[in-house]
């Protein structure tokens, strides 16, 4: 399907560090990130769809997922517009969405997933104690508490961990999320390169022949 974007996925379990990677390539030239919660962020609650995610956030409720897409194509158009995200010039990676199954299905008349980056740590509990330190560490005392990070992992072990099932296992990519950040994102790249290289290799060589 034309128009899709080229895309890359973060994949892991709570505190495996998607967001913090995710950042760290973003400021790769011809790497664009997006996270799920900064789509949540920068919604215009005034509106149509901002007010739909009110009804449900106001409730308490979790936003369909065909609301949570909507919100996610629009964001993505803006951006395009913008020119912030260059379709054509920029791999996009993503972290935190899809969160099930059911959104990577919607998702697919919009990318088109390259590669999948599972960041894996085969120690839950050390996995836990992370999440605990970075919540305290900024301040989130709700996010601390050992029962909500574990209702956290339920989630994503019953929603999200089936996403990667969804794709085909030859583009899924493990890497060890044990380790220092630069260590993580060493073996990150080792992934991520040869497939940005190999999709935007015309305009990443038009880059290089300007002055």
């Amino acid at each position: 399907m034309p128009h899709r974007y080229q895309t890359v996925l973060l994949f892991g379990a709570p505190g495996a560090g998607k967001g913090t990677q995710g950042k760290i390539l973003g400021q790769v030239p011809g790497f664009y990130h997006l996270s799920c919660g900064e789509v949540f962020r920068t919604l215009d609650l005034t509106s149509e769809i901002g007010r739909t995610f009110m009804q449900y956030s106001s409730r308490g409720e979790l936003v369909p997922d065909d609301v949570t897409i909507k919100m996610w194509q629009q964001n993505m158009h803006a951006r395009t517009v913008l020119s912030d995200y260059k379709p054509t010039q920029d791999l996009l990676v993503l972290d935190g969405i899809p969160r099930n199954v059911h959104q990577a299905q919607l998702m697919e008349k919009h990318i088109n997933v390259l590669l999948i980056v599972h960041l894996v740590c085969p120690n839950k509990e050390e996995m836990i104690k992370r999440l605990r330190r970075r919540a305290l560490k900024e301040n989130r005392v709700d996010d601390a508490k050992e029962e909500v990070i574990r209702r956290r992992w339920d989630v994503y072990e019953r929603e999200t961990y089936p996403v990667l099932q969804y794709y085909s296992n030859s583009i899924v990519k493990e890497v060890s999320a044990v380790g220092s950040p630069a260590r993580v994102l060493q073996h990150l790249l080792e992934h991520v390169v040869p497939v940005q290289e190999s999709h935007f290799r015309n305009s990443l060589a038009d880059e290089d022949m300007k002055p």
